[in-house]
């Protein structure tokens, strides 16, 4: 697209070109919600102007008070405030549904193939990546999130409670969140902090289609009557999709997996503040030791695909859906396939329908709350709370690639090499993460295929 002159107002954006742009964004979201912010910052604040810098952040600022996955709430807020409630579906949906097809297509492969020699290689090359990948998130949160004793009391806490004494999750993030009030009245400027570190540039130095002094369009402004429009669809679609998934026929011994699904991904899809990689403990808790969808080096293989992939992480539920339905046989034993695919798209469906509704009826209330105390000071304890959770997840990927035959048995040293060397390439030389996946897979493909592992 070319440049507008600098002195000039850009047109209005139409929807067919707006509706290009989020497909591509689909293809080439890599890197995670940074990155993926990043890349919207420069398409759309700084390239093709449709949206201000001020205007950006706001939005950004309101999806980051909300459970879920930031960048594609980000996506559709933006969509939405363009294009209405199509643009708002376009944007988030074009988002998720790349990184939906690819990862049906890459658990497929890894079912029907993972026992061979060669991808079982692969495999283990990137199980102790999926270790200091894990490390290296929780660093990061750590690092610019843990600013205060009580803070560094709440992490530790959250860890003892999720990896040894099997506190459930939620109990976790209200207990977190609590601690966090607390702390705002004790050392306000370590919990007031507005989570920054995702302002990805400088400000405006041209006019915006969406400019700061664009006024709110008609359909953006808040009506309790829209707002209640809102959330009716959202729950009838839920209900309705929930139900029908209740009255699928029995099939073998487990007639009622994805409606268990359904209902599991939706409490995921509430829970998800701090990231994907502090709802994983919560999904391992559920799908792995409650639900046994798969195992834990299941559990690993499927971060790593999911990493691998544009989108966000917390698509990993697509793998796990389809694992489960494949090996449950959710749709009979003659339809693997069918059902594995189908249970991914439930996953899915079930984990990202809650932040439609939140942008979609939510944005006005939401953005009223933005910089006070009461609160940022309760975030900011779950923030704390989410790099005990996200070690405790380090922990339980560190037993499975360490410890594969148990930890009776003598810990692999090889892989305990490897982790250290992928953490140090990820934290001191900031290694890209596909970039390192594919190069741990490479290693374990050739020490496999040389006989060394």
């Amino acid at each position: 697209m070319p440049d507008t002159p600098s002195d000039a107002r850009p047109a209005a954006i139409p929807f067919a070109d707006a509706l290009r742009f989020w497909l591509r964004l689909g293809f080439i979201s890599f890197g995670g919600p940074a990155g993926q912010i990043a890349i919207m910052h420069q398409e759309l604040v700084e390239r093709r102007r449709w949206i201000s810098e001020r205007r950006f952040m706001h939005a950004l600022n309101y999806c980051m008070v909300l459970p879920g996955p930031e960048a594609q709430q980000l996506a559709t807020y933006i969509g939405w405030l363009m294009h209405r409630t199509a643009g708002g579906l376009v944007a988030g949906g074009l988002f998720v549904l790349p990184s939906l097809f690819l990862l049906i297509a890459l658990s497929w492969i890894y079912l029907a193939f993972g026992d061979v020699p060669a991808v079982a290689g692969v495999l283990a090359g990137v199980k102790p990546a999926v270790v200091a990948i894990v490390v290296a998130a929780g660093w990061r949160i750590a690092s610019r999130s843990l600013r205060h004793p009580l803070a560094w009391a709440i992490a530790i806490g959250a860890f003892v409670a999720v990896a040894l004494a099997d506190v459930p999750f939620p109990l976790v993030i209200a207990v977190a969140a609590l601690a966090g009030a607390v702390g705002g009245r004790i050392a306000p400027s370590a919990f007031g902090g507005s989570g920054g570190g995702h302002a990805p540039g400088t400000g405006d130095r041209h006019p915006a289609i969406i400019d700061d002094d664009t006024p709110p369009p008609p359909h953006a402004r808040y009506t309790r009557r829209r707002l209640v429009a809102v959330l009716l669809v959202g729950t009838s679609l839920w209900t309705i999709v929930y139900g029908a998934l209740w009255m699928l026929p029995a099939a073998g011994s487990t007639p009622t997996v994805l409606a268990d699904m359904a209902g599991f991904f939706t409490k995921a899809a509430l829970l998800t503040f701090g990231g994907a990689y502090a709802v994983l403990p919560y999904v391992y808790q559920g799908a792995v030791e409650h639900f046994g969808w798969l195992t834990g080096p299941q559990m690993m293989d499927g971060l790593a695909l999911g990493e691998t992939t544009p989108g966000p992480l917390i698509m990993v539920v697509a793998f796990v859906g389809f694992v489960g339905g494949w090996t449950l046989q959710a749709l009979g034993p003659q339809a693997p396939f069918v059902a594995g695919a189908t249970a991914a798209a439930v996953a899915t469906f079930f984990t990202f329908l809650p932040s439609f509704v939140f942008i979609l009826a939510g944005g006005p209330l939401v953005e009223g709350t933005r910089g006070r105390m009461g609160v940022v000071a309760p975030l900011a304890g779950i923030t704390a709370a989410v790099v005990g959770v996200i070690a405790s997840l380090a922990v339980f990927f560190a037993q499975h690639a360490l410890w594969p035959e148990g930890l009776d048995a003598r810990p692999d040293l090889v892989a305990a090499v490897l982790v250290v060397a992928a953490a140090v390439a990820l934290i001191r030389y900031k290694v890209g993460v596909v970039t390192l996946i594919a190069v741990f897979g490479a290693l374990g493909l050739a020490a496999r295929l040389a006989g060394l592992r």
